[in-house]
């Protein structure tokens, strides 16, 4: 299923605005018609009037309002599962999930650009296929190797440093991972992007890429934060509670480590990659992988969508409709069911 519109779905809001304003007109009614008369003298002066039939009128006027919501977003669902060819390459990107990467001397702050960087070269692809590994103190794997784009976009989105307890920077596992994601022996090129701050890394990591390499995989990395560094804010709600501090309650500052990512890169047959500039950045990987023999293999794949808006629509225009010719006083269909057990007088 894919939706064409989307930001349609920011109307649903106004089902809880609805539900707000009439909840605040029924306490405002019933405050004016204490001032009025009592409620046993009110009932017999409006016999016909029902609550139930109000809160019946506000469901429909709800389910209207989603439907017409669902309508504009138009979602489209694929009729036929067909084979297609694509070429292209296997990409995993490494990302660094430690707490260093909570620093904001990059804006927003590291986790935030580093997240924007994959996407907007996710977005540059074309046939190629993706994988996503998160790393702090350990590794764990967040996409295994796909074509669906749209998934691992929507995963990627949600990794944050809180994903992994065990804090550092263990790149060698993050390699050591990205090891297993590459399934097709016949993909002559293989690679990998460590998206990273580099500090605090931790094993013999030259040692480990090397190894890599000699198994065809080509590292390639992207440092993200300024030489500079910054503090490492603690927040909670996105309110900032404190600043990370050592062990002699110094205010921590972390810093960029180039170095570590160029040796990476360097004996690997890859390349180091400022993550400063996003569009520079997206640049540099189309050029390297436009340098890449592409690989063909077939994948399967949705095709043939078609818009289901209508019926939504439809729906809508019946709901309100139904609205039109829901009245606010009781049917005598209602009167015998007594829903709210009042008094026959």
């Amino acid at each position: 299923m894919q939706y064409e519109s989307p930001i349609y779905f920011y109307l649903l809001f106004a089902i809880a605005f609805f539900v707000v304003l009439f909840v605040g007109v029924l306490i405002w009614k019933k405050r004016l018609q204490s001032k009025f008369a009592d409620a046993e003298l009110l009932q017999r002066l409006t016999p016909n009037s029902s609550v139930f039939k109000s809160v019946l009128k506000l469901i429909v006027l709800c389910l209207a309002v989603a439907c017409m919501s669902m309508a504009l977003v138009n979602p489209k669902i694929g009729t036929k599962l067909e084979t297609v060819k694509r070429e292209g390459v296997d990409l995993v990107f490494a990302i660094d999930v430690s707490k260093s990467m909570l620093a904001e001397d990059i804006a927003p702050n590291r986790i935030e650009k580093s997240k924007q960087l994959v996407s907007q070269i996710i977005n540059s692809l074309a046939g190629d296929r993706i994988g996503i590994i998160g790393y702090a103190g350990s590794a764990f794997p967040q996409v295994p190797i796909t074509t669906d784009f749209s998934s691992a976009r929507l995963f990627l989105n949600s990794m944050n440093t809180d994903m992994v307890s065990s804090q550092g920077t263990a790149i060698t596992e993050a390699i050591e991972m990205a090891k297993t994601y590459y399934n097709d022996e016949e993909q002559t090129n293989r690679v990998l992007f460590i998206v990273s701050d580099g500090e605090d890394h931790e094993g013999n990591v030259a040692e480990l890429a090397q190894q890599a390499a000699e198994e065809g995989i080509r590292i390639f990395t992207i440092g993200v934060g300024t030489p500079n560094g910054g503090p490492i804010p603690i927040k909670s709600d996105g309110v900032l509670q404190y600043y990370k501090r050592d062990q002699n309650n110094e205010r921590v500052v972390t810093q960029l480590n180039e170095e570590t990512l160029i040796e990476i890169a360097e004996v690997s047959n890859g390349s180091y990659i400022n993550g400063n500039d996003t569009s520079e950045v997206v640049d540099n990987v189309t050029e390297i992988l436009n340098g890449m023999d592409k690989k063909t293999f077939e994948a399967k794949q949705f095709s043939d969508f078609k818009d289901q808006f209508q019926w939504f629509l439809a729906g809508a225009l019946f709901l309100l409709v139904l609205d039109v010719f829901l009245l606010e006083r009781k049917t005598q269909w209602l009167k015998r069911l007594n829903l709210f057990n009042e008094k026959k007088k």
